[in-house]
């Protein structure tokens, strides 16, 4: 007679905040919308040299991306739409902020230069180069580098695409090297985005399901024994807070 298997209770991590996850699932909604319409806008003049002119670094200008991955339409349609989702993408992202600095969470997810030995050694224990898994506190050191640099990534989007909404008006693309360079750093700046997802959607979909699951109903709960091993955010050497 076989047994019945009983599950092992799991103690929970940490706790993701409502705001915290709501502001998550919002801006994936946002960056959806102003990829797809900034792709339409970018349709309308697909490269970045002026006019008769040569630019050095883009080799397929010409080429549009393909209507099912574009929103708007046509060129003020994907205006309209860029513009009314920045501003939301924008307060959004101060919700976030404030929210960072009113808690004093900040502390535990900004990346010091002190954490950069942890972030390359969990990086080697990812790719199993080493053995041993590094210990830290509740994020480790490629957790911190990944929250502070999509946050810099928000702030150069918004600051070079004002830069090239209001070339005139404001001074900002001027400092980025002139409109057309504001213009590619703004497109690059896109793709960054769109590899930083596909990474992310790796790490937690395919690593460490938990941390979707997290995101979603809140508790960060410890992974099942079978998946320790391959989830970057199990913590059996865990540090404690001071």
């Amino acid at each position: 007679m076989e047994l019945p298997v009983q599950s092992e209770e799991r103690p929970v991590r940490f706790e993701q905040p409502l705001l915290l996850r709501f502001t998550h699932w919002l801006n994936v909604v946002l960056l959806a919308g102003m990829i797809a319409s900034g792709l339409q806008i970018y349709g309308a003049y697909p490269a970045f040299a002026e006019r008769g002119a040569d630019f050095c670094c883009w080799p397929l200008a010409g080429k549009r991306f393909p209507e099912a991955v574009r929103l708007g339409g046509w060129l003020a349609g994907g205006l309209k739409w860029h513009l009314f989702l920045m501003w939301g993408f924008v307060l959004n992202g101060l919700v976030w902020l404030g929210w960072q600095i009113g808690s004093g969470e900040w502390r535990r997810r900004v990346f010091r230069p002190r954490d950069a030995r942890g972030a390359w050694e969990m990086a080697l224990w990812y790719v199993r180069l080493r053995d041993q898994k590094p210990a830290y506190e509740v994020y480790n050191g490629l957790q911190k580098l990944a929250y502070t640099g999509t946050f810099k990534l928000g702030v150069l989007a918004v600051a070079t695409g004002f830069a090239i909404w209001k070339p005139v008006s404001l001074p900002l693309a001027e400092w980025m090297g002139g409109y057309v360079w504001a213009r590619f750093w703004h497109f690059l700046i896109v793709w960054a985005f769109v590899g930083f997802t596909i990474g992310h959607l790796f790490m937690t979909l395919v690593v460490d399901r938990e941390a979707t699951r997290s995101m979603i109903l809140g508790e960060y709960r410890d992974p099942a024994p079978a998946n320790r091993r391959a989830s970057v955010m199990a913590t059996p050497e865990v540090k404690q807070d001071a």
